[in-house]
């Protein structure tokens, strides 16, 4: 994967976010994510938050919005499964909701245990009422972003992009 494609496609997700008036991004660190939270600590205009745990940006997305800011919560795949009981909370209140989550467990993937919450991540977040958008290639990601951020906030849903692992980059072992 060339540098200047990954920020491009950053770059693109985040010049949507803040389009769409998004100013906080809660995260657990990510190296998926990481050129987009490079980004939001660099703006004035954006509030990152970085996570012990991805459950806790479900409270902090919410509280954002509750005060009147939209927000955004970045996580990788295996994170979903810490979020399940508090995404209920978005689902019963109707509270706009916007997640971005990085893929593992799918294309190339080295590491085993990353394998069943990948492959469960979109059937786990369908079951907590989201609404699940896919990007494959980093050309789609930006409009994948701003459908489902249009579409978290007009009709106040819970939305989750899931951004695949065959376009972030697998991984790879790199033995020490």
């Amino acid at each position: 994967m060339e540098a200047a494609d990954e920020i491009d496609w950053h770059r693109g997700i985040f010049e949507v976010l803040r389009a769409q008036g998004f100013s906080l991004a809660a995260h657990v660190p990510d190296a998926g994510h990481a050129p987009l939270i490079r980004m939001c600590e660099a703006s004035a205009e954006v509030d990152c938050v970085t996570l012990t745990t991805e459950e806790e940006g479900v409270g902090i997305v919410c509280g954002a919005w509750a005060g009147g800011r939209k927000g955004v919560l970045l996580m990788q795949s295996s994170g979903v499964g810490n979020c399940i009981n508090a995404l209920a909370l978005p689902a019963i209140c109707r509270i706009p909701f916007l997640t971005l989550v990085t893929m593992r467990g799918e294309w190339g993937e080295f590491i085993p245990w990353q394998l069943p919450m990948g492959q469960a991540t979109p059937g786990v977040l369908r079951a907590m009422g989201m609404l699940v958008l896919r990007a494959e290639r980093r050309e789609e990601a930006a409009a994948t972003v701003d459908a489902a951020a249009a579409l978290a906030h007009n009709g106040r849903q819970s939305v989750a992009v899931l951004l695949s692992q065959k376009m972030i980059g697998a991984k790879v072992f790199e033995a020490g």
